[in-house]
């Protein structure tokens, strides 16, 4: 795990020289500052929930908490994973820029303002979705019969 800053770098290296050395941005290079941005964003959560299972599964550790699935504290859930979204994004739209200014070339860099774009269209419809739980909170089915 530790070894995610470093992979991240090591991408990030790969990416500028690649577009550095002569080639035209795809849409690839522009996923890998999305993918860093997102790393950085949610990584620790993630190596957290699978620590909690694994320590669960293999070294008699804690059942995991559940998420919440209902009302006010699933529409917190839902914010503040959309708040980590746009840190994400945020964090790559720096990279996508510094990649763009560095390339110095806006013919060879157009795939990475178009990558921007969906990516901040994906942000967009993350948002409605997530909001809309303060607005509609998801309520519990009732199962009685």
């Amino acid at each position: 795990m530790w070894c995610t800053p470093v992979i991240d770098l090591v991408l990030l290296t790969l990416t500028v020289i690649d577009l550095k050395g002569g080639k035209s941005a795809t849409f690839f290079h522009g996923a890998a500052a999305y993918y860093i941005g997102m790393t950085m964003a949610f990584g620790q959560v993630l190596i957290r929930w699978a620590d909690e299972r694994f320590a669960y599964q293999f070294a008699d550790g804690a059942l995991p908490t559940r998420q919440p699935k209902y009302g006010r504290a699933h529409a917190a859930r839902e914010r503040k994973g959309w708040y980590r979204h746009l840190i994400g994004w945020a964090i790559g739209n720096i990279l996508l820029v510094s990649m763009i200014v560095l390339v110095g070339n806006q013919e060879r860099t157009e795939a990475l303002y178009q990558v921007m774009q969906l990516w901040g269209l994906l942000l967009a419809i993350d948002f409605v979705w997530s909001f809309s739980y303060s607005v509609f909170p998801k309520k519990e089915k009732n199962t009685a019969v």
